[in-house]
């Protein structure tokens, strides 16, 4: 359905603009409630900008993994945090060289290239250095974790959007950001603030609750004792390539026959004595609604991410449906194979795409669910998980043959209670978080919307 984009010529002439998508009738409908609030001022009466560094400052060819320096990339802003289970980081020597470019506590980071509109705040105890695809909002006059809810809001989202200028790809400008209008609510500033404030500390309650979980396990399983050194060369004979069926390099790494050789796998069993293997299938066709399609991008670790859900189908017939208590793994893909989610309520009805698989437990397993998924999450697990993968780069997969055959070693069925028992609680904490952070969202919007 066409969308008319209508304005006039004085408009052209304010605004110094002819591109339509800056005279959408969404934008405009969305930017004049937020004008006509009862006060409102321009981002760039508010604080101050930095712009990114450009490109070619640093190169990811040398990241370096053993640095305390944060390198932020565009795909790690995401609205209202940084991710942070996939960080990379720089020298020292390049963080001190470019440490104008360095973040501070609320700051926001707003994404001006790529997936625009993104707006984040920059937490406590993180020494990093933001890259071009980002600028830094900062020495905010009202207090930022407001203006987190406002941009993270639809009226705020679009105010930055109807900004975006380019063809082939589109981008935000600083010139451009000043002038994005920001409502102001001195009554209800700080209640705002304090929800988005009392939501993020939950969820990073939630992620140390997780990581608590997964320390007890490895305590618990003496894999904390064990540690994997790098080796530059390592052998194997001509038997273990024949029973292997692999020619592989990889394959033959001695950190997983390391990790097998452990006490706790004298108590083990390979995975397909406790779950069956479910495999995804990608649909020919989707709708904008319906039954809600996961994929590799919606398996975090170890809660699916329902907000990037963006594929529906109208019958899942002939589809694998997850269930309550199924661990859900991304099976392909650089950066993401490897990542489970753990379904938490009956009420996530949903499929898989053919880049996931499903692990559902079998009768007597119930109480290793979530020990398998801590165990395959942690560092020790993802080891035995790319042992199998096949493929080269950009493109790897983890066979079936493989994943069936991973050993779980069996906990004491106490320390399993107490570890489920754990997940369960971090589960909570971040539901209640997402509940606080929407109603700081619909209260601005409400807000918003009253004044009409």
């Amino acid at each position: 359905m066409a969308v008319w984009s209508t304005t006039t010529a004085v408009e052209l002439s304010k605004n110094n603009r002819i591109d339509s998508e800056f005279f959408h009738p969404g934008y405009l409908a969305s930017e004049d409630k937020v004008v006509n609030s009862i006060e409102y001022k321009k981002l760039g009466e508010l604080g101050k900008f930095l712009i990114g560094p450009f490109g070619s400052a640093f190169h990811v060819s040398n990241y370096d993994p053993k640095s305390k320096y944060r390198y932020i990339r565009g795909k790690d802003v995401k609205p209202f945090t940084l991710l942070d289970d996939d960080n990379v980081y720089m020298p020292e020597k390049d963080y001190k060289r470019l440490v104008k470019y360095a973040v501070m506590p609320d700051d926001l980071l707003i994404s001006v290239v790529g997936t625009l509109g993104n707006v984040a705040i920059v937490p406590q105890n993180i020494e990093g250095i933001f890259s071009c695809k980002s600028t830094v909002f900062r020495d905010s006059i009202i207090d930022p974790y407001y203006l987190l809810a406002y941009f993270n809001s639809k009226y705020g989202r679009d105010c930055l959007l109807r900004r975006q200028r380019g063809a082939i790809q589109t981008g935000l400008n600083k010139d451009d950001l000043k002038t994005v209008p920001v409502p102001i609510y001195p009554k209800e500033e700080k209640n705002i603030a304090d929800l988005v404030r009392s939501s993020l500390e939950l969820a990073t309650k939630s992620k140390d609750i997780f990581v608590q979980a997964q320390q007890v396990l490895e305590k618990a399983l003496g894999l904390a004792k064990l540690h994997l050194k790098k080796t530059k060369c390592y052998e194997a004979n001509y038997g273990e390539i024949v029973s292997g069926s692999r020619v592989d390099a990889e394959f033959y790494h001695p950190h997983s026959k390391e990790i097998y050789e452990l006490d706790c796998f004298n108590k083990s069993v390979p995975l397909k004595e406790m779950f069956t293997i479910l495999r995804g299938q990608t649909p020919s066709s989707y709708f904008k609604e319906g039954i809600p399609v996961l994929k590799t991008k919606n398996i975090r670790t170890p809660i699916i991410d329902e907000s990037k859900i963006n594929d529906f189908v109208n019958n899942s017939g002939k589809y694998i449906t997850t269930r309550m208590n199924d661990l859900i793994i991304a099976s392909m893909g650089v950066g993401s194979l490897g990542r489970i989610s753990y379904v938490f309520e009956e009420s996530t009805n949903a499929i898989i795409d053919g880049t996931l698989r499903i692990l559902r437990f079998k009768e007597g397993y119930e109480l290793d669910i979530i020990p398998t998924l801590l165990f395959l999450t942690s560092s020790y697990g993802q080891v035995l998980i790319y042992q199998g993968i096949v493929g080269s780069t950009g493109i790897i997969s983890l066979p079936d043959y493989h994943l069936r055959n991973i050993k779980i070693p069996i906990l004491d069925s106490k320390i399993a209670r107490s570890l489920t028992s754990l997940v369960l609680d971090g589960y909570n904490l971040k539901k209640e978080s997402e509940r606080l952070i929407r109603e700081a969202v619909i209260r601005v919007e409400n807000l918003i919307e009253e004044v009409i």
